[in-house]
């Protein structure tokens, strides 16, 4: 924070209170005052702030301060007035509002953090990107890789400040609160960076929160953003990589927007369509008419690129029993998964049975 813009507030207080007013940092320092003599000096009464947990006004040594910032919060500076009487105290409480509302408004406009996530929460104009890009000496067409953390509830471990150590370039590299459980990571991609340097970024950062947290986060990965406007399409993928992720890659922590494939599509269809899907689908009987080994046959089969042989080997069957279980899916819901177009109606149709399910049970936790 600017000692300039401190300075511009308690001018204008001069101008409606006899009483000096200023603002020291942590340790005492004068940063900035209505009587210029005290700029630079140290009355250290500010340290009082620190011994008292839960002061919010102190007075001491014929001056009246406090703290900027929340409750509970580490304090970086506070505000003083001369004296320790009621006038003190409410020009001393004026001033800091004052104060914190023009700290406030400079943060947002003059800090990188601040910038960066406006962008991606779509709340700057697209025309005032590259010119606030301009003021923070921002590359506007650089490579950019947009991670987001998710975390399965709200937590008090210092994610953020951790995830800062690691990511320490405060210039080309972003850790942002999106909210109590989502973190967003934003990092320049070096040249030549393709997907072998994504997949070993997201690793990296996965393996650390786990081993320094024992946390383990689902982390969502955007593709590359080629310039800062696109990074809130980007946080969006990330976000959705999540999402979809829960729905068709359940074992999966790390999950790639560019390779969720039939899955994103399926993902944007309305219920009603994928309902009347289903229902064209498995003409003769509901798919919850296949039993759990049944599926989990199926499954198999199409993990093994339906070769009989082979699935037979993995299931530690006979093959004419498979044969037999396949054949049995047949009857059941008409479709014969070893010709290669009607195993993919059914798969598509598994995918799709399980976005309704996992859209249900969705609408009954809310």
């Amino acid at each position: 924070m600017s000692s300039r813009i401190f300075q511009s507030v308690v001018i204008q207080m001069k101008e409606a209170t006899d009483r000096t007013v200023g603002v020291t940092d942590a340790d005492g320092s004068v940063v900035a005052s209505s009587d210029l003599y005290l700029v630079g000096t140290n009355i250290g009464a500010v340290q009082i702030m620190y011994d008292i947990p839960g002061e919010r006004l102190v007075r001491r040594e014929g001056r009246t301060f406090k703290p900027l910032g929340n409750p509970g919060a580490i304090h970086d500076y506070a505000v003083f007035a001369d004296g320790e009487d009621d006038m003190a105290r409410t020009v001393c409480v004026m001033a800091a509002v004052a104060i914190s509302s023009a700290r406030y408004y400079y943060e947002e406009n003059h800090d990188s953090n601040a910038f960066i996530k406006n962008i991606l929460s779509d709340n700057i104009l697209p025309g005032e990107v590259a010119s606030r890009a301009r003021e923070l000496q921002f590359d506007v067409d650089t490579k950019r890789l947009v991670v987001s953390l998710r975390l399965a509830s709200a937590t008090d471990v210092p994610l953020v400040e951790f995830l800062q150590t690691i990511f320490q370039d405060r210039q080309h590299e972003f850790v942002v609160s999106m909210g109590e459980t989502v973190i967003t990571i934003v990092t320049e991609m070096p040249p030549g960076a393709d997907m072998r340097f994504i997949k070993k970024l997201a690793s990296n950062i996965e393996r650390k929160v786990r081993d320094e947290y024992d946390i383990k986060p689902t982390i969502g990965v955007g593709t590359p953003a080629h310039n800062l406007r696109e990074l809130a399409d980007r946080y969006k993928e990330s976000i959705v990589s999540i999402e979809i992720g829960k729905v068709f890659e359940t074992e999966k922590t790390i999950i790639y927007y560019e390779n969720l494939g039939i899955g994103r599509l399926i993902y944007q269809l309305p219920m009603k369509l994928c309902e009347m899907f289903l229902s064209e689908v498995f003409k003769k009987n509901p798919i919850e008419t296949l039993d759990a080994e049944t599926l989990y046959t199926i499954n198999k089969f199409f993990e093994n690129s339906l070769n009989v042989s082979e699935t037979s080997r993995r299931l530690f069957v006979h093959r004419n029993t498979l044969v037999y279980r396949l054949e049995k899916i047949k009857k059941i819901t008409g479709l014969d998964l070893r010709e290669f177009e009607q195993a993919i109606v059914f798969q598509v149709a598994m995918m799709v049975n399980k976005y309704l399910n996992s859209q249900a049970g969705a609408e009954r936790r809310a």
